[in-house]
């Protein structure tokens, strides 16, 4: 059996915006047609300390959110959506203190990938972490790559 592998590398923060998701080549993992396997691909966070590995990609469900702990001691909520973007935000739902987001629904609005609280359904701009329904909320964005 062939397996094919796409090589992709994902921003979820740029300096202009901290938001913007660009795409870059990288060193793809996967079995290739002989058999040989090599390392899975990863899912990758940047600190002030640097990049560090968050959870496998495979780990990962398009379309569905997992929580994360990052080195800090906080928690983050990391997609894989249907395209194979993804994003990291915090995971704190700023409106009820719960940390869910993780847990919420993925969709998009006039070309605006976000989240939606699973509690009280705001939604938050993956890209930004601003939230589409009160301007002056947002939750932190975290860049994150796969390699």
């Amino acid at each position: 059996m062939t397996t094919m592998t796409t090589d992709m590398t994902t921003d979820v923060a740029t300096e202009e915006t901290r938001a913007g998701a660009a795409g870059a080549a990288d060193t793809g993992t996967g079995t290739g047609t002989g058999g040989a396997a090599v390392a899975a691909r990863s899912l990758q966070v940047r600190d002030e300390q640097g990049w560090f590995t968050v959870c496998a990609l495979d780990g990962l469900t398009p379309g569905r959110g997992v929580a994360a702990l990052l080195r800090d001691g906080s928690q983050a909520a990391v997609f894989l959506d249907r395209a194979g973007r993804t994003y990291v935000v915090g995971n704190r739902d700023p409106f009820t203190g719960a940390y869910v987001l993780s847990r919420g629904l993925l969709g998009s609005a006039d070309g605006v990938p976000f989240v939606a609280s699973p509690l009280l359904k705001q939604r938050f701009d993956l890209r930004s972490g601003r939230c589409l329904d009160d301007d002056g909320v947002s939750v932190p964005v975290f860049r994150s790559r796969t390699r």
